[in-house]
C-alpha cells in the first residue's frame, strides 16, 4: 500500500529547475558558457585544465584572493582540473562530482538535466520520523545508491519514515565510512553519480520516506585535502584538533563553502534534512557563530518544505534546540548519546570508557535521559573531571533522537560488534520496545531490525605512513576499555579489505530469531504510528515524570488535555520487586499479562506500555 505522505509521479516533460547557485566551483550559465570560480588566496597563478587533453586556460586574478574565468566549449561532463605555479594539479573542492574520486579530475555536471517523478512532496513532520542509518556501500552487494533504493521497499513497509546516509562526500580510496571527506560537494564516485543519488531521494519520496545526510563541517579527511597547497588561510593554524588546524570558520569565504553547501544538498538533492557529525569539534567563536548561521539560512530558504536539522553535540548545548528560546533558528534535535550509554549499561553491564559515567544507576540514568532530555545538565561527570551539558527538561522529547545501536556504537568497539551479541535477546527486545515506543524520535542502524549480529567494524582505505598511523591510533583507542585490552591486540585490521567485506549485510533469512525480531519491530512501529505519533504533534506532550527506581524504569510523559503516556519496564534478569500496575490502555506488553503481574513482581525482563487517564 502507498504511504499517504508519499509523492505522486510528475509528468516527465515539466522537469524542476533545482540547482543552487554558487559563489564558487563549476556553473553552467543561460548564455551558453561555464564560469570556474576559486578561492586560492596563496596561489601566485591558476590555470584550468579543461578536457580530456587538458587544454590550459589561464584564470583571471580577481578581488580577495578569487580566481575566475568564463569559458564555452565546456559542457555537462566536461573534465576539469585546476594547476598551480608550481606545476601540482588539484581538483575543484568545489566539484559537483569526480571522476575516480578526489585524485581524478573533476566534472563539471548540468543540475537541472534530472527529470525529478515525484510531485508535490514537501517533506514530513519532525514528530512522525523513525529514522533508520545506513552505509551506502555496506548496505548490500553491489552497494552504493541503487543498492540502498533496494530497500526501500523493505524499509516503508517495516515503518521507518526517514534513511539517514552516513556521508557521502568524496573521500579517497574504495571504502570508507565517509568522515574523512575531502570534496563536500561530490558524492563519492564509488557509490554512483550524482544522478544516481537523486534518484534514490526520487524513489524514497514516492515511498514516503524522508532522506538525511550526514555531513562533516569540523575537519577534512587527511588524504587528497589539497586547500592547505593553495588556501593556507581556510585554516587556523594555532588552533590545532585531532584532524591539523582548525577550519577558520573567522573567513567569510570559508563561512560561505559551508552554508552553502548545506543549502546545495537540501535544493539540489531535494534531501530533507542534514546530520552534522560531531560539531564540538568545531571551533568558532564569531558570532553568530557557523552553526547558527547555517540554520537561519536553511529556514529562510525552504520556508514551504519540512527540512530536519540534527546535531551529534557532545557538549549537550540545549539552548541549540527547537523548544529553546533560541535567538535565532533552532535544530530540531541532537542525538541522545546519554540515552544510548545508560540503555547499554543497564544491558551489558560494561562499565570501561564513557559508560563508566552510567554504570553505577544505569537504569536511573535512563529515567532521567527519558523524562528530560540529558543525563549530564551541567552535571560533574567523574570521567571528564568537568561539568558537562546544560539544563534540557523544558525541551520537547522530539528534540532528541534516541538509538541503541549507530554507525559509532558499534564500529568504534574494538572487534565491531553489535547489541545482540552482547545481551539476552530477551534483554534488547524489552529496550527496543522502551526506543520504539518512547515520545523521542527512535533510530535504527542497518539490520537491527532482525537483531543481526553481524559486525560493523571500522574500515578504511589509506596506504602507506597514513595507514600504519591508522592502525595505531585503533590501537590506542582502546586502551581505555579495560575489556578490550586482550581484542585490541588482534582486532580487525581497518585497511584490509576482507574487513570491509564482513560489514557488508547479509540478511538473516531463515533464522527464527531474526524473523521474530523482524515481527516484534514492524509490531512495534505500527503501534507507534497509530497511538504515539499523533501525540506528539507540537503541543501534544508535556514533560516527562520520572519514577525509575533500581532495576525498574518508569517514566510517564503528561498529555495535552489530560492523560499519560506511561512507559514500565523491569531492566533485569531477576524477580523485581512490586510495582503499580499502569491504568488505561495497553498498548504493549512483552509478555502476556506482564502488565497484571507487576503489583507481584515480575521475573525477567519486560516492558509495558500505556496510555493513562488523568488522576
Amino acid at each position: 500500500m502507498t504511504p499517504p505522505a508519499a509523492a505522486r509521479a510528475a509528468p516527465a516533460s515539466q522537469p524542476e529547475r533545482t540547482a543552487h547557485a554558487m559563489p564558487f566551483g563549476a556553473e553552467l550559465r543561460l548564455d551558453g558558457g561555464t564560469r570556474f570560480r576559486l578561492w586560492a588566496p596563496d596561489a601566485e597563478a591558476v590555470t584550468l585544465l579543461l578536457g580530456q587533453d587538458g587544454v590550459p586556460l589561464p584564470l583571471e586574478r580577481l578581488d580577495d584572493g578569487w580566481f575566475g574565468r568564463t569559458v564555452t566549449g565546456a559542457p555537462a561532463g566536461s573534465p576539469y582540473r585546476y594547476r598551480l605555479a608550481d606545476g601540482t594539479e588539484v581538483p575543484d573542492p568545489a566539484s559537483r562530482a569526480q571522476a575516480g574520486g578526489p585524485f581524478g579530475p573533476s566534472l563539471v555536471c548540468d543540475p537541472d538535466a534530472f527529470e525529478w517523478q515525484a510531485e508535490g512532496w514537501h517533506g514530513r513532520p519532525w514528530h512522525e520520523a523513525v529514522i533508520y542509518e545506513l552505509h551506502c556501500g555496506a548496505i548490500g552487494r553491489p552497494g552504493g545508491f541503487a543498492a540502498v533504493e533496494r530497500r526501500l521497499d523493505h524499509l516503508a513497509e517495516l515503518g521507518v519514515t526517514a534513511i539517514e546516509l552516513m556521508p557521502v562526500a568524496d573521500f579517497p580510496g574504495a571504502r570508507g565510512w565517509g568522515y574523512d571527506g575531502v570534496l563536500p560537494f561530490a558524492p563519492a564516485s564509488i557509490y554512483g553519480t550524482p544522478d544516481d543519488l537523486k534518484r534514490l531521494v526520487d524513489a524514497a519520496h514516492m515511498r514516503g520516506l524522508m532522506v538525511l545526510l550526514d555531513v562533516v563541517y569540523n575537519h577534512f579527511g587527511p588524504a587528497g585535502n589539497f586547500l592547505p597547497l593553495y588556501a593556507k588561510s581556510f585554516f587556523d593554524a594555532d588552533r590545532p584538533t585531532p584532524w591539523g588546524p582548525a577550519i577558520d570558520f573567522r573567513r567569510p569565504q570559508v563561512r560561505a563553502f559551508f552554508r552553502h553547501n548545506a543549502l546545495y544538498w537540501l535544493e539540489e538533492f531535494r534531501l530533507d534534512g542534514l546530520r552534522f557529525d560531531a560539531v564540538h569539534a568545531i571551533r568558532d567563536d564569531s558570532r553568530p557563530d557557523i552553526l547558527t548561521e547555517i540554520a537561519d539560512a536553511v529556514r529562510a530558504a525552504f520556508p514551504d518544505r519540512h527540512i530536519h536539522l540534527v546535531l551529534e553535540n557532545d557538549r549537550n548545548e540545549a539552548r541549540r534546540l527547537a523548544g529553546s528560546p533560541c535567538v535565532s533558528a533552532c535544530y530540531d534535535a541532537q542525538w541522545n548519546d546519554d540515552v544510548h550509554h545508560a540503555a547499554h549499561a543497564a544491558l551489558t553491564g560494561e562499565a570501561d570508557g564513557y559508560y563508566a559515567d552510567y554504570a553505577d544507576a544505569p537504569v536511573a540514568r535512563l529515567g532521567r535521559a527519558l523524562a528530560e532530555g540529558f543525563v549530564y545538565q551541567g552535571d560533574w561527570s567523574e570521567r571528564r573531571r568537568a561539568p558537562r551539558g546544560e539544563p534540557s527538561a523544558h525541551l520537547p522529547p522530539t528534540a532528541f533522537v534516541n538509538f541503541l545501536q549507530n554507525h559509532d556504537q558499534i564500529g568504534n568497539r574494538a572487534l565491531g560488534d553489535r547489541l545482540a551479541a552482547l545481551a539476552e535477546p530477551a534483554a534488547v527486545e524489552a529496550m527496543t520496545a522502551v526506543l520504539l515506543l518512547a515520545p523521542q524520535i527512535p533510530l535504527l542502524f542497518m539490520g537491527e531490525e532482525w537483531g543481526s549480529r553481524q559486525p560493523f567494524p571500522f574500515f578504511c582505505d589509506f596506504e602507506g605512513e597514513l595507514a600504519d598511523a591508522v592502525r595505531r591510533g585503533r590501537r590506542e583507542e582502546f586502551a581505555q576499555f579495560a575489556g578490550f585490552a586482550d581484542a585490541a591486540e588482534t582486532l580487525p585490521d581497518a585497511l584490509d579489505p576482507a574487513t570491509f567485506e564482513s560489514a557488508v549485510l547479509q540478511p538473516d533469512d531463515g533464522d527464527p530469531q531474526a524473523a521474530r525480531r523482524l515481527d516484534l519491530v514492524r509490531r512495534l512501529l505500527d503501534i507507534r504510528r497509530r497511538r504515539v505519533v499523533p501525540l506528539l504533534a507540537p503541543h501534544r506532550i508535556g514533560p516527562g515524570i520520572d519514577r525509575s527506581r533500581g532495576r525498574m524504569l518508569d517514566v510517564a510523559w503528561m498529555l495535552r488535555g489530560g492523560g499519560w503516556l506511561r512507559i514500565v519496564a523491569h531492566l533485569a534478569p531477576d524477580r523485581g520487586p512490586a510495582w503499580d500496575m499502569p491504568s488505561g490502555e495497553i498498548l504493549f506488553e512483552s509478555a502476556t499479562s506482564l502488565a497484571a503481574a507487576l503489583p507481584d513482581g515480575v521475573t525477567g525482563w519486560g516492558t509495558v506500555v500505556a496510555l493513562e487517564p488523568a488522576a
